[in-house]
């Protein structure tokens, strides 16, 4: 499953709700619910299980026991740019979470570099062992 396949069905499954904000809009903030608290059941999703330790691991304190993303959003002073935050860094995580991690490749001694590694291991063993208690035998 791709990416954005991934992001169009979890926006289906989100439920929203509206909390008081601590963020700015002045007066307005006394009044009425501006943030916005995002949750989407990660187990809903059927993903494949490493996307879902990918996720799991980029959540963090997000991801509920319960396999539940909880995502706030107060910055802005309106609710539809709150929502529109709390979505898009949702999809901003799901996003991530799809896409493999580059394979890393294995770096390869030569032999002069291996000799000159043992070497230099050799010298400093010779130091440390140089370090012990004086005898006066």
């Amino acid at each position: 499953m791709s990416a954005d396949d991934l992001i169009v069905r979890a926006l289906g499954l989100i439920e929203e709700s509206f909390i008081a904000s601590a963020g700015p809009g002045g007066q307005n903030v006394n009044k009425v619910a501006t943030a916005v608290q995002i949750r989407l059941d990660v187990f809903a999703l059927r993903l494949s299980p490493e996307v879902f330790h990918r996720l799991k691991d980029l959540a963090g304190s997000k991801m509920t026991a319960r396999g539940e993303i909880v995502m706030t959003a107060r910055s802005y002073r309106t609710q539809e740019q709150n929502r529109e935050d709390a979505r898009t860094r949702l999809a901003d995580l799901l996003r991530e979470a799809a896409t493999l991690p580059a394979r890393r490749a294995k770096s390869r001694l030569n032999r002069v570099g291996k000799a000159e590694r043992l070497q230099t291991k050799k010298n400093r063993g010779a130091i440390k062992a140089g370090r012990g208690k004086v005898r006066l035998d």
